[in-house]
């Protein structure tokens, strides 16, 4: 079975963890209301997906 010859050191091993951090989640405008919204997903402010009410959103 392998073994490591040395430790990895601190820096070796923060410079390879810099990559693992998260991502903000995409965004992207609702064709009816302009609002932001995640894609694929029903418009939270107006209700609306691909161009159809989905959702009757109330105030």
């Amino acid at each position: 079975m392998a073994v490591p010859k040395r430790r990895t050191s601190k820096s070796r091993k923060r410079q390879r963890r810099t990559h693992y951090k998260i991502d903000s989640p995409a965004s992207s405008l609702c064709s009816n209301c302009g609002q932001v919204k995640q894609p694929h997903r029903v418009c939270p402010h107006c209700g609306y997906y691909k161009n159809r009410v989905v959702v009757e959103v109330t105030e």
